[in-house]
This record gives C-alpha cells, structure tokens and sequence, in this order.
C-alpha cells in the first residue's frame, strides 16, 4: 500500500469549503470590507464569532478533549482559502493557527480550551514578518512582572490574551484587558484588513505557560505554510473574476478576453495558480502528517508570495480603468498579497531555508 499523501480535496474539505464560503458571502462582501478599513474597526468581529463559536472553526487544531474539533492542517487549510479569497478581516490565521500552535506546544490546557471556543483571542507578540527560527524580540521579566515592546504584531489589537516571548526563555500569557500595564498601539499598515500594533509592557503581569523557543517555533512554521493556503485563495479569487471580467468587456465589438496576448497572459497565470495549490496542499499535509514539515513549508513559501503578488498586478491591469477605482475590490487583494509576501518570512528567506534543507550550497 502507497504511504503517498493524498492531496486532492476530500468530500468533507469540499462541505467545509461551501459552508465557509456561503457564511462568507453573507458577511464579507466587498463593499463590506472596504467600508471597515476605512473606520477604526478594521477587525469584523461578527463573522469571527460565526465561524468560531458558530461553526466551531477556532478549535480546528485543539484536540476534542479540550474543546476543540480535533481536525488537522489540511481542514485549516481550507479554511483559510476561503478567508484568502474574501480577503476576510478576521484573526483566524494569527489567533487559531499561530497562537493555537505556541500553546500546543506549551500544553496550556485552559488557555487552548478558551482559544477552541472562539470567545478567546489570541495574539502571538512577535513581529508578523518573522520566519520560523528567526530571532524575535523577548521582553524583560522583573519581579514577575514584564517590561519591553514589541513592534509588527498582527492582530493584537483584536487579542484578548497576549502570548510573550521573555529573555528568561518563557512564554508568557498576558491579558490584553490589563490597559495599566499593557498598551497596544496601531501602527500604519500596507494591508488594513490584517492590521498590525505594537505592543507595550510595562509592569504587566504575566503567566507563565512554557518555553518560547520551541513555541514560537512551531508556531511561525505553522504560519507559514498555512498563509500559502490564503494566497492560494487570494490568487484563485483574483483569476476567476478576470477571466470573468475579460469574458463580458468588450472592445472592437468582441470579447477582451479572446485577444490571444490577454489569453497567453491568462494561461500563464493558470499554470502558476495551479503550481501553487500543489505546494500549498503540500505544505499543509505535512503539517497534518509530521512529514519532511520544514523543507515542504519552506518550498511552498519559497514560490507562493511570488505568484500571489504576480495574479494581482495581472488582475489589476487586465480590469484596466475600473481595476484603478477604490470602489473595486482588487486593490484590497494586492495590498494582502504584498504583505503576506513578507509575513511569516520573505520568499528570499525561505529559498535560504531550501538550501540548507537539502543541503545546497551558495555559488
């Protein structure tokens, strides 16, 4: 019997598909996100709840015991396609994968029970642009009490509880509700439907749930290899409607989109979406399975920033003069697909990884 890992999408991962999708269009619509970015609620903590208390999707990775569903990083994957392909602002990738991995890690039961239930969320305080086995900021541990600060933490502003790396070599938990001692300042981000914050300690208590290092290892490993899964939904959403798009646009009394250069331009961009869905399901199986976790993650990461960001100035340009307009959705796209090129690691970053993965030297 073949010990290959099947990649194509199951029956279940399809219902799943279609049932987030469908909770999606009645939640995130674009004029819907445009709207938020431009208010100081970018987060939309109504289509959260309803994926996390509603459909239980918070506690997809939290084994049942503790309240969660117990599934794997294939499920999460899926799921986190289809926040890609509606650019949903919601913390599910930094709260439900990368908080949830730290304590897994840890073994905090209470803290991944409350996480599970989606009433809870969670924030990892290091930088979003981070690679896993990168160095990150660890603050100060006086006293039991945690100074320091930490700048580029997506989601914070959302975060219930803050996960803090300290330079004693603990994670500690924090509570965000703590406003005396715990400030977290938005900072001016690309993409406003994932902002970002800095976060201050001053004199924060905190608890200590287990060792940082191995943590947020895994945690950022799990980041990035799930964040291929959204740039696969933001490249599959942006090809879609520009095919659609060229299909009903006239010019010369035909179809834009019967011009062989527009139709070479589409066809390149098919191959590279479909590349990427293989290395995207490749990086979250082996996060499901245990198997070759770093060289798979670090391939998929390698090539799916680039295709991502290739989709969206393609899509942009092939719209033409309504592409340009901020009333139209793409804009939102690009700017997820520009900063999810830096998050969780540069493509630069993770080609190094490869190398000294497999042992490939520099020239």
């Amino acid at each position: 019997m073949s010990t290959q890992s099947d990649l194509l999408y199951s029956e279940e991962e399809e219902a799943l598909r279609s049932a987030v999708r469908d909770l999606l269009a009645d939640h995130c619509d674009a004029p819907g996100v445009i709207a938020r970015t431009e208010s100081d609620a970018p987060h939309d903590l109504a289509a959260w709840k309803a994926l996390a208390d509603g459909m239980g999707l918070a506690g997809l990775l939290i084994p049942e015991e503790l309240g969660g569903q117990g599934a794997t990083h294939r499920e999460v994957a899926v799921v986190l396609e289809e926040l890609g392909r509606a650019v949903a602002p919601v913390p599910y990738l930094t709260s439900a994968v990368v908080a949830t991995e730290a304590l897994l890690a840890c073994g905090d039961e209470e803290l991944l029970g409350r996480l599970a239930s989606g009433r809870t969320i969670g924030a990892l305080a290091v930088g979003l642009h981070l690679a896993p086995g990168a160095a990150f900021t660890a603050v100060r541990v006086e006293g039991g009490a945690l100074h320091g600060e930490v700048t580029g933490v997506a989601d914070a502003t959302a975060a219930d509880v803050l996960l803090v790396p300290a330079e004693d070599g603990g994670l500690y938990a924090v509570s965000a509700a703590d406003t005396g001692t715990v400030t977290v300042t938005p900072q001016i981000a690309f993409d406003l439907t994932r902002p970002l914050a800095t976060v201050t300690l001053t004199g924060a208590p905190g608890r200590r749930v287990g060792d940082a290092g191995p943590a947020v290892r895994r945690a950022l490993r799990a980041g990035a290899g799930l964040l291929a899964s959204e740039q696969l939904g933001l490249a599959d959403w942006l090809l879609t409607e520009t095919v659609r798009y060229l299909k009903e646009r006239k010019q010369f009394n035909r179809p834009v989109g019967g011009f062989q250069a527009l139709k070479h331009r589409l066809a390149q961009l098919w191959l590279e979406v479909v590349n990427l869905r293989a290395a995207a399901r490749g990086a979250a199986d082996a996060l499901a399975t245990g198997a070759d976790v770093d060289l798979t993650v670090a391939v998929a990461q390698a090539y799916a920033a680039g295709v991502a960001v290739h989709t969206a100035e393609e899509a942009l340009q092939l719209h033409a003069g309504i592409g340009m307009t901020w009333e139209h959705p793409i804009h939102l796209y690009l700017k997820r697909a520009k900063s999810d090129a830096i998050a969780y690691g540069t493509a630069g970053a993770h080609r190094t990884a490869v190398a000294e993965l497999v042992d490939l030297q520099a020239p």
